[in-house]
């Protein structure tokens, strides 16, 4: 059974850091694309940070570019969001999902339309105070 579990998130103050896990099971991350995905009500779901299976290449939203860095650990079956500097407009709930890869990692991370995100997003809230 192919399943993904998100922790790691809080309340943190304005300039924080945290750490998301995603810890998989049913699949390798070697064979799929994983990204974090970020859901506000009232606004589109957003790409945080993607990571390709094959090569580890990475994909970043815009805005949290210089401030998060996504990593996995294969022995652990382990993705990793490490979100530095948090600022109150990164308040979400934040959730992971497997994707077979289509396009280069930074252009999926775009547009969030490519990944099975209904499928998926239980997920971890994620809020940054001011």
């Amino acid at each position: 059974q192919v399943q993904v579990v998100e922790s790691g998130g809080g309340l943190v103050q304005s300039g924080g850091s945290l750490r998301l896990s995603c810890a998989a099971s049913g699949f390798r991350l070697s064979d799929l694309e994983l990204g974090w995905f970020r859901r506000v009500p009232g606004k589109e779901v957003e790409g945080v940070a993607c990571i390709s299976g094959r090569d580890d290449a990475t994909g970043y939203l815009d805005s949290v570019k210089g401030r998060f860095t996504i990593s996995r650990d294969i022995a652990k079956n382990t993705v990793y969001l490490q979100m530095d500097n948090l600022k109150p407009e990164d308040t979400g709930l934040y959730f992971c999902v497997p994707a077979s890869p289509h396009v280069p990692i930074q252009e999926m991370c775009d547009h969030p339309h490519l990944w099975p995100l209904d499928a998926w997003g239980k997920g971890t809230q994620v809020t940054v105070s001011s």
